[in-house]
């Protein structure tokens, strides 16, 4: 397990690293994912931080606690991070659902169709063949087979949520507000610079954030 250790003004003791890679060692059985860790141990004026931060293949997720010693603060943050763990777990196993869905959609609508040799087009297996015929006369008239493709209803609904977790009350920089984002768990936070410019952060569907600054 590659955990790189840092301790501000704290020795981290092999107690704590136990405690650390134990918290771990669930988080990878929940992700079924191997990924880099980063923890930061502080000690400041009797007041203990944990900032555990683990980097699976799709975005990086942060655990921060502080608590009245460090073995507390660790558990706190690895808690955290376990939360975090199984909510990112939900949204990937879904975002993976709805692609399928979406391509399936799309076959439906006649795209992404492929030929199968030697079997004709894949869209024949959907069709519905009506025989009927064209001609100014029933001497004269051809035969003519009409397809009728199957309809795809798509309706859209819209809900709308109000939350004030998504804005940061207090200035902040992007490694702050950053930080802040995957401690609340969103995927659109709202924070002012330190020179008071409206900053927008927005998750992408891959997981990577992106930054949007309003004019």
């Amino acid at each position: 397990m590659n955990v790189e250790y840092t301790g501000r003004h704290f020795e981290v003791t092999p107690a704590i690293r136990k405690e650390v890679e134990t918290g771990l060692a669930k988080i990878r059985k929940i992700l079924h994912d191997r990924f880099e860790t980063k923890v930061i141990l502080t000690l400041e004026k009797h007041r203990h931080k944990a900032e555990i931060t683990i980097s699976p293949r799709n975005g990086p997720l942060v655990g921060l606690a502080q608590a009245h010693d460090m073995k507390a603060a660790v558990n706190q943050a690895l808690d955290h991070l376990e939360t975090q763990a199984v909510k990112y777990k939900t949204r990937w196993e879904s975002r993976k659902r709805n692609a399928r869905k979406s391509k399936e959609v799309k076959k439906w609508n006649g795209h992404a169709m492929q030929d199968h040799a030697g079997q004709g087009d894949v869209r024949d297996e959907m069709k519905e063949d009506v025989q009927t015929k064209v001609g100014s006369s029933e001497k004269t008239a051809v035969p003519v087979l009409v397809h009728k493709y199957p309809a795809v209803a798509r309706t859209t609904e819209v809900h709308l949520i109000r939350s004030d977790e998504a804005v940061a009350m207090r200035p902040m920089t992007l490694e702050e507000a950053i930080k802040e984002a995957h401690f609340r768990d969103r995927d659109v936070f709202v924070f002012r610079d330190k020179k008071g410019k409206v900053m927008i952060l927005h998750r992408t569907r891959d997981g990577k954030m992106e930054l949007i600054e309003a004019p």
